[in-house]
């Protein structure tokens, strides 16, 4: 099926390596072009030969960029407006804040999960919209988590902050909905990425188990039987950027393999 995304203008934050790689991945696939983003030039670069590899788009580039700097932010976009020819898509991404209950994370943590999620975001989006509105068209993809839907122990500022993001998602949608700017949340289960894993080990030593037995028992919970893979969950995103979407706005997914009604 052709999603009709050739051609069209995506930026990718946090996209060298997890969700946002897959995601970038999958949209030079579809042939677009597409503007990935980290803090890492190193893994940016490596990230972007690998996906000109594997998709034979070269119409892929990088920007340094760290999504708590509103001056990177702002680069990211002049970046993407010239390498790009302009912003059709817009997928924001960004690596999940400290792990903690709410006894043990301090006033810094709430000040940085806030700047490094939701307000990144907000930013984003602020550079997104004029482009989007002029030519009457633009895509939003917020990347959240499955804490939209069930909250996740012992991940307060994840859960905290990742609801906002809902509420901006879709108040922004209904404001510009009139200007066939399509604006959507997805959250990710329990998807195969180094954040899934890195939450996997802190659970094992919390419980004093190995890191296979707390994956087990979290596949006993997904009616599918698996962790997901990255490259599923962009399928998600692609679609609702592409053609094959032009009515769904305002809405919050999650791609869990049904885990949410297990629980």
């Amino acid at each position: 099926m052709d999603l009709g995304l050739k051609n069209k203008r995506v930026i990718v934050t946090a996209s060298s390596k997890g969700l946002g790689k897959a995601t970038a991945l999958q949209f030079a696939k579809e042939g677009a072009k597409v503007m990935i983003s980290s803090r890492n030039e190193e893994e940016l670069q490596v990230t972007l030969e690998e996906i000109k590899s594997n998709s034979g788009n070269q119409e892929v580039y990088y920007t340094i960029c760290d999504m708590t700097k509103n001056s990177d932010i702002e680069q990211l976009f002049n970046e993407a407006k010239e390498k790009l020819g302009g912003i059709d898509i817009l997928v924001n991404n960004v690596g999940g804040p400290v792990a903690g209950g709410f006894a043990q994370v301090t006033d810094e943590d709430w000040g940085v999960a806030f700047e490094k999620n939701l307000l990144s975001y907000i930013r984003t989006i602020r550079l997104a919209l004029p482009h989007m509105k002029q030519q009457n068209f633009g895509r939003i993809v917020n990347i959240s988590s499955s804490s939209t839907k069930e909250v996740l122990d012992g991940l307060i500022l994840s859960n905290t902050f990742r609801s906002g993001m809902v509420g901006l998602s879709k108040s922004i949608a209904r404001e510009y909905a009139g200007n066939n700017i399509l604006i959507n949340t997805v959250g990710p289960g329990r998807i195969q990425t180094d954040r899934v894993t890195e939450l996997d080990q802190i659970a094992a030593d919390k419980k004093e188990v190995s890191i296979e037995e707390v994956r087990e028992g979290f596949k006993q919970l997904i009616p599918i039987g698996r962790y997901g893979e990255p490259a599923e969950f962009a399928n998600i995103i692609a679609f609702l950027c592409s053609e094959a979407n032009t009515y769904m706005t305002g809405q919050s997914l999650v791609v869990d393999g049904g885990m949410l009604k297990a629980l």
